[in-house]
């Protein structure tokens, strides 16, 4: 794991994309406040740039870092999820502009997953996280069903999990609105 974690984090620092194991499904990811990078994924999953990406954070402490504003029940709902919850929060910030939604909000999931925590810990930055798929497309369960297409695109694979067959469920949406307004986007 230690030496995917240093390729990995290399592509990071250089603006490119990596496809690695999450807390849910693979994904594709890159530093969340680099505009080119998140680019990059938009191109790769032809997807729409109008159609907002999550990102993983591994520490609630850093999240006032990146929304303007954390509503009180964000705090009880980081810390009572026992599955992977992203939630959206209004009032983005110090994000790379094409990966905040047009209402100035953005999704952001705390990470539990070894890999993950780990990278995200060396990178102290958070990274863009959404499926290992062409837009529109079936996210994979695991490694073994994500295209070639993709793969190829990719700058650096982590090897870590590959041979995980578990499948891999997505995580429940939350969005926070004003007034401590909770709308459920995904079970």
């Amino acid at each position: 794991m230690q030496n995917d974690i240093k390729k990995a984090l290399e592509v990071l620092k250089s603006g490119g994309v990596i496809l690695y194991p999450t807390d849910t499904i693979w994904g594709l990811g890159c530093d969340a406040t680099n505009p080119e990078a998140v680019q990059k994924i938009y191109k790769i999953k032809k997807r729409e740039d109008s159609k907002s990406m999550l990102v993983l954070m591994e520490n609630p402490a850093l999240l006032e870092r990146y929304v303007d504003e954390v509503p009180e029940v964000a705090w009880d709902l980081v810390e009572i999820s026992t599955t992977p919850l992203t939630v959206i929060y209004p009032g983005a910030k110090n994000l790379a502009a094409n990966l905040i939604a047009s209402d100035g909000s953005v999704g952001i999931r705390f990470t539990k997953e070894d890999f993950t925590t780990r990278l995200l810990q060396r990178f102290r930055r958070p990274i863009v996280s959404t499926s290992a798929n062409i837009s529109g497309e079936k996210a994979p369960a695991f490694f073994d069903e994500i295209s070639e297409d993709i793969k190829e695109q990719a700058d650096y694979i982590v090897e870590y999990r590959q041979d995980d067959v578990i499948p891999a469920q997505p995580s429940s949406i939350i969005k926070l609105g004003p007034g401590g307004q909770i709308d459920i986007i995904r079970k």
